[in-house]
């Protein structure tokens, strides 16, 4: 894809506009210095773009058509498909949303669902608005777009997970698609660069949780997976490792992560508290056989230093 002038279409779908808003706080560069240094052409967002409704629909006509070029479509929000397949109950220009998705990822050189709902179906995922991921409906591949499809560079919907995703991830992202470098994706289409590690990796609070140093209120220092239903060793994600607006994150300041990256998000349990047994979690870390867990957490509570037990370390 060339790097001169590609073009961007956004298209908001069923969801809160919270990636945006998350997209809206990069820095270094912001997102005009940004989309400049790509020589991206924003064809459209709707927090950004001012052009009239009739300005508007003649684009995404030229668009469907093919008279204007599309090279990079972002899509943010599920897909609404209800009532009864019909999509109706989210439009645009007296049509379905949905058909445009569909009309305008044909055309796409490049298809990014930016957030969990885009991605997988998210909060409305499991309601009556027959809600879908552009490409997966939560762990399931196929989604809106079925799970032959591929944009015109070949690729698949690339998504980018999140409750928000964080702006630095959509960034990201895009400059490595309109540049044209690798991107390699793991099995739910996320790409490894930020969705190749633990949240649990790089958390503060690591050494509380190895050696089972846990709390059962908050404000504490000690590890909150145990009890208090964190999914920092059970999601994947950048949180620790970019940080928020570069500075802190949930773990960091004593809030559960709420594995907001996966594509089962939100789970029906808590939020604040974790399914256990004898305090153990029904769900362990992937690859972690339960019965060696068990045993080796046990032992590593009777090891625990004093200084963890007295909460001295820094979080």
């Amino acid at each position: 894809m060339s790097t001169r002038h590609t073009s961007l279409y956004w298209l908001q779908c069923g969801g809160c506009g919270g990636d945006t808003m998350s997209l809206l706080g990069i820095e270094s560069p912001d997102l005009a210095e940004m989309l400049d240094l790509l020589d991206v052409e924003l064809l459209w967002h709707p927090s950004l773009s001012n052009g009239s409704p009739g300005e508007h629909r003649a684009l995404v006509e030229r668009l469907l058509s093919g008279e204007q070029q599309l090279d990079v479509l972002c899509v943010e929000g599920a897909i609404i498909r209800g009532p009864g397949g019909t999509g109706m109950y989210d439009t645009m220009f007296g049509r379905p949303k949905k058909d445009l998705v569909a009309g305008l990822a044909r055309r796409a050189g490049v298809v990014v669902a930016v957030g969990t709902c885009a991605a997988f179906g998210g909060i409305s995922g499991d309601g009556e608005v027959e809600a879908t991921g552009a490409q997966f409906t939560k762990r399931e591949e196929g989604g809106f777009l079925g799970k032959a499809f591929r944009a015109r560079s070949g690729l698949s919907v690339i998504n980018l997970p999140g409750c928000p995703v964080q702006g630095e991830v959509v960034a990201g992202t895009l400059a490595a698609a309109i540049n044209g470098a690798p991107l390699p994706l793991n099995r739910y289409h996320m790409p490894l660069e930020w969705y190749g590690m633990l949240v649990h990796q790089g958390c503060t609070r690591n050494e509380y949780h190895e050696y089972r140093v846990e709390e059962h209120d908050f404000g504490e220092k000690g590890c909150m997976f145990f009890f208090l239903g964190c999914y920092g060793p059970l999601a994947y994600g950048p949180c620790n490792k970019i940080l928020w607006n570069r500075r802190s994150s949930k773990t960091r300041v004593g809030v559960p992560c709420f594995g907001c990256t996966r594509p089962d998000f939100p789970m029906p349990e808590p939020f604040f508290k974790t399914r256990n047994i004898e305090g153990v979690p029904l769900v362990v870390p992937e690859g972690v056989d339960r019965a060696h867990y068990l045993a080796y957490k046990g032992m590593a509570a009777a090891a625990a230093p004093q200084r963890l037990r007295n909460r001295e370390n820094r979080v």
